[in-house]
């Protein structure tokens, strides 16, 4: 009997061992790009990818991978990563319509990571910018196109899993308590994504199709007042009134850093002396010090950036229904596995005797697998921005050189300096500046 107590003992202890771990690995790379050091980051990152990303978590190396080459001037390089992980993204969605059973068992991690929905939205404008940065304008609106069908597909791509959530619910007799919080997504049309259309139509001289992205910002932001909670950047209205001979220079600032996942714990006691563990992941914004971006020219000539699109709260909105799903499987494993622990403790106080102790010590030993095994799924990219101002300047075509500020208050943040920039009248001049502070 005390081998069988002992070996129910390890059996209890090992989870507990191997979660006990703490801290977070991307500390080195995230301090290296808020520096700006995006190469650097890049290289700790292949040196300790092993260590970084299991073969689950192969998103998240091509979207962490993608952006910081992106940051870096890496643009060809950091196209293919992004549509690597585009791919892959869209062969975890493909998996979890059928919805593992590994994941009723123990936890949404057993799962290959199918990114979340602004995850897969972003990598668009990112590669519509690398390719932009690589003067191909054609593939950059094939970007804004893809981008913008993944939004109208928002609305019913849960739809499948959600069935078979409910099946599964029905099959093990569970009742499903709403959630508040699983609401419609409302957030079906990106600001910054129509910004960047605006701007690549007339640099193609389509006024037309810029007019019509142009007007979609304005319709982004008034039929998303939760995401879109500011006023609809002045510089939008110079966009498209250039006069003959001048050229149009406009700058997309981003700052600070997306947000991350924490874990949030619910207890629901059950009939009994026992009780269902419920682990959700919570999206929490990281704090950045920028408020202001200016841009200052040598020859005199200076304008503020207005923010466009707050991707963090884009997040958080488009992971409502993500969260809803999470809910509903975390109190479905709950009960299978809280059910399992009440019967086997009733099983054996009916039985008495050393066989009573038995099943005991097996009620004992589901209700602890239950607890260690329950841990929400926070896994997520972290290297997106998690803001994008935009500006304009109409100027006389010639060459420039500028700096980019960014503040917090008056205090300067950081800055970024380009040398002896030909701005043309005709065609896109569009520059790009991050900081991720």
């Amino acid at each position: 009997m005390k081998k069988l107590k002992y070996g129910l003992l390890l059996t209890v202890l090992c989870p507990l061992v191997f979660s006990c771990a703490s801290g977070n690995p991307y500390a080195k790379i995230d301090n290296l790009a808020i520096k700006g050091e995006y190469r650097e980051g890049l290289a700790v990152i292949e040196k300790d990818k092993k260590n970084l990303y299991r073969d689950k978590d192969a998103v998240l190396y091509y979207l962490d991978t993608g952006m910081l080459s992106h940051y870096a001037s890496e643009y060809r390089q950091s196209a293919q990563l992004l549509q690597e992980g585009e791919r892959a993204i869209e062969a975890a969605y493909t998996k979890s319509i059928t919805m593992e059973i590994g994941t009723y068992i123990l936890n949404d991690t057993t799962q290959e990571y199918g990114g979340e929905d602004y995850e897969d939205v972003y990598i668009n404008t990112f590669n519509a910018l690398n390719y932009y940065h690589e003067n191909d304008l054609e593939d950059a609106m094939v970007e804004i196109r893809r981008m913008n069908n993944k939004l109208q597909f928002l609305a019913s791509k849960y739809g499948i899993i959600l069935d078979n959530l409910q099946k599964k619910a029905l099959e093990d007799s569970v009742a499903m308590p709403p959630d508040p919080a699983a609401e419609g997504a409302v957030f079906t049309n990106s600001a910054l994504a129509r910004y960047l259309g605006m701007i690549f139509y007339r640099g193609n001289g389509n006024y037309d199709d810029a007019r019509i992205d142009r007007d979609q910002i304005k319709i982004a932001f008034a039929n998303a007042p939760s995401v879109y909670t500011y006023a609809v950047p002045d510089s939008l209205e110079g966009e498209l009134t250039i006069p003959e001979g001048k050229a149009r220079f406009n700058v997309i600032g981003f700052s600070g850093s997306a947000p991350v996942k924490e874990e949030e714990i619910l207890r629901i006691f059950i009939p009994g002396t026992r009780y269902i563990k419920i682990a959700l992941p919570v999206l929490v914004l990281r704090p950045s010090a920028v408020n202001r971006i200016a841009v200052h020219f040598d020859s005199g000539e200076s304008f503020d950036l207005e923010l466009l699109e707050d991707i963090g709260a884009i997040a958080q909105e488009t992971f409502k229904k993500k969260a809803h799903l999470a809910y509903l499987k975390s109190t479905i494993r709950g009960v299978i596995k809280g059910v399992t622990s009440s019967v086997l403790d009733s099983v054996g106080n009916e039985v008495g005797g050393n066989a009573g102790l038995v099943m005991g010590l097996l009620s004992f030993g589901t209700q602890v697998f239950a607890e260690t095994s329950e841990k929400a799924d926070l896994r997520i990219s972290r290297y997106f921005p998690a803001k994008a101002y935009v500006g304009g300047i109409t100027l006389d075509p010639g060459t420039y050189s500028y700096t980019v500020t960014y503040y917090s208050g008056t205090k300067v943040v950081d800055t970024l300096r380009q040398e002896n920039v030909d701005i043309r009248a005709k065609g896109v001049n569009l520059a790009e500046a991050v900081c991720l502070r």
